[in-house]
């Protein structure tokens, strides 16, 4: 069985080591492939063999590990059950049959079924249909009564719960930290000194202690437990050691008299105030998402006759005929067929300008009609649209690794136990050479609180999700995040000629004769032969001679010669249509139109060679007009230090007419199709990077060789299934967009990473006292408090994120 690409929503996880954990438990069970699981935006995907492993059985991983993965429940009324066997069987397909199902259960005397599960994986159309298949009815529920997204709910009570307790360690801790400062700097009275002062402030520490801190508990034994360490137990161990070492003065005053509760319930509120913040931060980097998510609506109007019925748009069928009015978003890929208008379509394309939509035109869900009324017919619904394919494009990318994270992955793998060690060693170190314990264990809690190894995993992911997403905005759509590092490395950007630098729609533009024939009849043998071609060059023919009036004659024994030309015979003679040069490796003597010949290629247009039984009959130009940005575009990629090489069929003469035209470093003349692949190996032979750009069935070969291939969207599927990037828009300035957008989210992971990674070089020995001998510099850098250390570390990943969130505003 093929394995299958899934993705889950994941809660529960606290830092990169808890994505660390969940992606290594995973990848333990049989069937499972290419796991990954992303922190910033809180999923795991990975390929499944569910002929190895159920999706059920990765999601119990998941819940063992001690996370979550959000299940949504229903109640479906039930018909045509008539004995208790028919429930049975009901509740095993269901159970069986239905990916994403977690449990069903169906009850005979209550003629109901109970459903529970995970939304990424089905929803309640594919449960209704396996109902169906099972041979009974369910009865769908009303509208507003559907399941809500438990995943986005499931988040927002997460956050709800976190602001809660936020406030709860603001409200104990604020007071406890004023009165324990007052009294430390004398500003209030004596009786600040009494016993029961301390007591007090336990009262105050505790609720932090164990209410607002309690998650980095769970945290941290869930991480222990799965022989790691995260973020949660630098935390615990901090904040516990001040919060158990007052308590025991307390107890024991003997040991001393100043206590440091305020210590502990500061950190645990600072590091959950970071944690919200850097919570919502995140939100923002995967809002293209949502925005992507939002645009289709949620009911729409179905024609029947002369009815109309508004049903949600999960109903709507392939062929239905559905209702779009003015101003509405289109819920579904369709076909129009009555009425006009002009259609929004920058959601999708980046492009700003409405595109005009009549009878026979394909519109796209999503897009907004504009001042005309249409009704379109369904040809593509629910998760088979060109916006649910995007999203799924999109979200595929950001939950992706971007080569350059393996680096803050390995070392996010031993980080938390080496800061312990560190802050054993410190402690140690301070209490040997001060014979002290207080300072020691101050720099102890200090070297513990501060060490952040969140910004070390949100550094690259972040920015991925703000990436891809700016990309998607504007009709940019990454595959994976591997594309978007190589738009860094690129050398050469190959250009496939038709359909990328020009139009695509080649016209005949000049027919002349020889041997004896008008023209008339050049172009009709021309276009009857060509008939039988699938080539855009020979459709090009034979429209034309359509147009001119010309009646196509019957031909037998039609072959194509691999990008050469074509033959076939007509009238009881051998008709051959072809490049020049290979009309004249097959014996046919052109030197009477090579003049002609060369005129026309100079002036940048591809010539064929007319010819009937080996004598020339005569000749075919064929023009493909260049897009109005071209130029523009290949100035532009040389501004960003890119080589330009153009890619063709035409022979030399024409490629270098139209190269002069745009501005090409280089030509490739007289390509076949399947020498197109060839041509880039050829250049990855010399040590260049190179990026492939084509559309067409043919550059699929070139595009997968290639180590970025950029499809333009206006061209083939298998074109756009092969390649890294997608053109939504299918303008060649696209290119210099998303190998610009790829490099600005490059060097902001870089900018991330080098934060990251120098705030805790910088600052983890500067809580272990480094500078404590440098009597010049200010006393809170020698003897860096735990509280400040909370502060610096709570800051640290918000710091990354929003770093990261100025790639929304980076040119695109």
């Amino acid at each position: 069985m093929k394995p299958a690409r899934i993705t889950l929503p994941v809660t529960g996880m606290t830092c990169a080591n808890c994505a660390m954990n969940i992606e290594r438990g995973i990848k333990k069970l049989p069937g499972v492939a290419e796991a990954s699981v992303n922190f910033a935006n809180e999923e795991a995907s990975f390929d499944l063999d569910a002929s190895q492993t159920k999706p059920q059985d990765v999601i119990n991983k998941i819940e063992s590990l001690g996370f979550g993965v959000p299940t949504a429940k229903i109640e479906l009324p039930i018909t045509g059950m008539t004995c208790a066997n028919c429930a049975a069987n009901l509740e095993r397909s269901l159970n069986k049959k239905v990916p994403g199902v977690v449990s069903a259960s169906v009850n005979f005397a209550s003629e109901r079924a109970s459903v529970e599960y995970v939304q990424a994986l089905t929803n309640l159309d594919k449960i209704v249909e396996a109902v169906s298949k099972a041979g009974f009815e369910a009865i769908r529920p009303q509208e507003g009564e559907e399941p809500e997204d438990v995943e986005a709910a499931a988040r927002e009570a997460e956050i709800k719960d976190q602001t809660r307790k936020f406030w709860v360690g603001v409200v104990f801790a604020l007071p406890l930290f004023i009165i324990s400062m007052s009294r430390d700097f004398g500003l209030i009275g004596a009786w600040s000194h009494q016993p029961w002062v301390n007591w007090f402030f336990l009262a105050l520490a505790t609720p932090v202690q164990f209410y607002t801190g309690w998650d980095y508990y769970v945290g941290g034994i869930k991480s222990l437990k799965n022989k790691s360490a995260n973020m949660d137990v630098l935390v615990a161990m901090g904040s516990s050691t001040a919060y158990i070492y007052s308590l025991a003065l307390l107890f024991f005053p003997v040991l001393g008299q100043h206590v440091y509760f305020e210590t502990s319930a500061v950190i645990i509120t600072l590091i959950k105030l970071g944690k919200l913040l850097e919570a919502r931060s995140k939100g923002k980097t995967g809002a293209a998402i949502k925005e992507l998510m939002s645009l289709t609506p949620d009911t729409a109007v179905i024609v029947d006759g002369e009815d109309e019925k508004e049903v949600p748009v999960s109903q709507v069928k392939v062929g239905d005929i559905v209702l779009v009015r003015p101003g509405a978003r289109l819920p579904v890929d369709g076909k129009v067929v009555w009425g006009n208008s002009a259609v929004d379509e920058s959601m999708l394309t980046g492009e700003p300008l409405p595109v005009d939509k009549t009878g026979g035109d394909s519109v796209a869900g999503g897009t907004v009609n504009g001042q005309g009324l249409m009704k379109i017919e369904a040809t593509r619904v629910g998760s088979e649209t060109a916006l649910a394919h995007i999203i799924r494009m999109v979200r595929e990318a950001q939950g992706s690794k971007a080569p350059i994270q393996a680096l803050a992955d390995r070392v996010a793998a031993v980080f938390v136990p080496a800061v312990i060690g560190l802050a054993v060693l410190t402690f140690v170190l301070w209490w040997t050479i001060g014979g002290e314990f207080v300072p020691a264990m101050i720099r102890f809690v200090a070297v513990l609180v501060i060490a952040c190894p969140c910004a070390l995993g949100l550094a690259t992911p972040t920015a991925i999700m703000a990436g891809t997403g700016r990309g998607a905005k504007h009709g940019i759509l990454f595959k994976d995040s591997t594309a978007l590092q190589m738009a860094t490395d690129l050398d050469v950007v190959v250009l496939d000629k038709t359909g990328t630098i020009t139009m695509g729609k080649p016209v005949v533009s000049d027919v002349a004769a020889f041997g004896g024939l008008d023209q008339e009849k050049v172009l009709q043998l021309a276009a009857s032969v060509e008939s039988g071609s699938e080539h855009p060059l020979g459709r090009a023919i034979v429209e034309h001679a359509k147009e001119q009036g010309s009646k196509l004659l019957a031909l037998a024994g039609f072959e194509a010669h691999g990008g050469n030309g074509v033959s076939a015979d007509i009238e009881g003679a051998n008709i051959v249509v072809g490049k020049p040069a290979w009309t004249a490796a097959q014996g046919v003597d052109v030197q009477s139109a090579q003049a002609e010949i060369d005129r026309l290629a100079n002036e940048g247009k591809t010539v064929m060679v007319v010819a009937r039984d080996k004598a020339l009959a005569g000749l075919v130009a064929v023009s493909d007009a260049l897009k109005p940005e071209s130029a523009e575009a290949i100035k532009q990629l040389h501004s960003q230090g890119l080589e330009v090489i153009m890619l063709t069929g035409d022979n030399p003469q024409t490629a270098k007419a139209i190269a002069s035209q745009i501005g090409v470093d280089n030509i490739f003349a007289e390509v076949l199709p399947e020498q197109k692949g060839d041509k880039v190996k050829e250049l990855q032979g010399q040590g260049k990077i190179v990026a492939m750009v084509g559309d067409g069935i043919n550059d699929a070969p070139a595009l997968a060789i290639a180590d970025l291939g950029i499809a333009l969207g206006t061209g083939t599927d298998v074109a756009m299934e092969t390649a890294d990037v997608v053109l939504a828009s299918g303008k060649l300035t696209g290119v210099v967009s998303a190998i610009g957008l790829g490099r600005a989210t490059m060097r902001t992971i870089k900018q991330n990473l080098v934060w990251a990674f120098g705030y805790n070089v910088v600052l983890i020995p500067l809580a272990a006292g480094a500078l404590a001998g440098f009597a010049f510099l200010p006393e809170f850098l020698r003897h860096l408090h735990p509280i400040l250390a909370a502060l610096a570390m709570a800051m640290s990943s918000i710091s990354v994120v929003t770093n990261s969130l100025t790639l929304y505003r980076a040119k695109a």
